[in-house]
């Protein structure tokens, strides 16, 4: 197998897009590529990209991928300007299937079957990569952002498998206003679709989930009405006036997502300690218009559920980055099997400038895979998808290190 990555932050897109796969042609010396993932940000024009990359690689290669807020590579980092990045893999089986599905707004759990089937999951199949469009409808004119929502989308891909696999993946998101994002379907761009590739049985992915969040006080809250992705009450009392006593102000309203505070769920025993891995954090995407509630990122949080304000905490980000991911290496290595390429997926809150870090943390990501001599892509999401704690799930305010192996 030959990979080799490509970076550009340039305006112009077609030629951003020419850029970035001449790059990764050389880099990974590819004659024949057999498959591109991509991924640019929403100011790039998004179809221009696409033709710049097909000017380079030819009609016949897959493109998968489609909008970001930034991009990584084993040497580039940015989520300003007009990011873009790709990598190129040249293999005989390096996924056996790719297909999309364009019926996400009507219902993700559709979706979901529907891509399951077009896909064909077989038996020796180790698993499922899938991105899809996080943006349901944008915020605008008194209108509050609705999201596709991870869990029934996974639902159907589960209904849709003969044989059920593990899923990796994203929601994409194109900037920090959430308008409109797009997707790289294969053979065409493609908007409020999901697009899937089976990793065939030659390839075993290996992963880590990065995390990076503490509990607020310990205090169990139990939700007491709560609709889709909105919770309007915490402990019978309104939840924006509870958070308001949190802040001492209303200020935090202001933001979107909300800085700082999440909303967890402890999936181990209760009051048996704090483990941060043992948890599924919500981002608070805003509130609703009078204050009448929070909307989360996820509407999987239901009415009797005990959750706990979670603080973001920048410090145990980092090293939860650096030791997962060195971690990873080591194991990858000790196993004898050799680490053919890398896909960060990143919770674009967790960028430096969101974070308010001194640095990336990603960058912890880069020299654990520059040191194993591994390519890298990267990108910025609204959503990680991974097995975690044995269910496939959408998480978010995590990263996930998915390394592919061979023998």
């Amino acid at each position: 197998m030959k990979v080799g990555t490509g970076f550009s932050n340039q305006g112009d897109s077609r030629e951003s897009g020419r850029l970035v796969a001449g790059q990764a042609l050389l880099k990974g010396g590819i004659e024949e590529p057999s498959l591109m993932l991509a991924f640019c940000s929403g100011r790039t024009d998004a179809h221009a990209f696409f033709q710049g990359l097909r000017s380079v690689v030819g009609d016949a290669v897959p493109i998968i991928g489609g909008s970001a807020i930034g991009v990584i590579t084993n040497s580039e980092l940015s989520y300003s300007g007009h990011p873009c990045g790709a990598m190129v893999v040249q293999s005989d089986r390096p996924f056996l299937r790719i297909a999309s599905c364009s019926d996400l707004p009507e219902s993700e759990h559709q979706a979901g079957r529907l891509l399951a089937e077009k896909l064909n999951v077989q038996p020796d199949d180790q698993a499922l990569l899938v991105f899809y469009d996080s943006i349901k409808q944008p915020p605008g004119d008194g209108r509050p952002l609705e999201l596709n929502a991870s869990a029934p989308l996974i639902a159907g891909i589960e209904t849709g498998c003969a044989n059920p696999l593990p899923v990796f993946g994203a929601g994409l998101i194109a900037d920090y206003g959430f308008n409109p994002t797009i997707q790289f379907c294969g053979s065409h761009v493609g908007t409020r679709s999901a697009v899937g590739a089976v990793i065939g049985a030659d390839i075993t992915p290996c992963y880590r989930i990065t995390h990076g969040c503490t509990p607020l006080d310990g205090i169990y809250h139990r939700v007491t009405r709560a609709e889709g992705a909105v919770i309007y009450e915490l402990d019978g009392e309104p939840a924006v006036g509870m958070i308001n006593r949190l802040y001492g102000s209303r200020e935090w309203q202001k933001a979107t997502p909300v800085d700082l505070l999440t909303i967890g769920i402890y999936q181990g025993e209760k009051y048996s300690g704090v483990k941060e891995s043992s948890y599924v954090n919500r981002l608070i995407t805003g509130v609703l218009p009078e204050s009448k509630g929070i909307c989360l990122f996820e509407p999987d949080i239901e009415t009797g559920a005990e959750v706990q304000f979670m603080i973001r905490d920048s410090l145990k980000m980092i090293e939860s980055a650096r030791s997962n991911s060195a971690d990873l290496m080591a194991e990858i290595e000790s196993s004898g099997r050799q680490a053919l390429f890398a896909i960060y997926i990143d919770c674009a809150g967790r960028t430096a400038a969101y974070s308010k870090t001194a640095g990336e943390e990603a960058a912890e990501i880069q020299k654990a895979l520059n040191r194993a001599g591994c390519p890298l892509l990267g990108f910025y999401s609204g959503v990680e998808i991974a097995p975690f704690l044995n269910k496939s799930r959408g998480l978010d305010w995590t990263g996930l290190l998915l390394v592919m192996t061979g023998s």
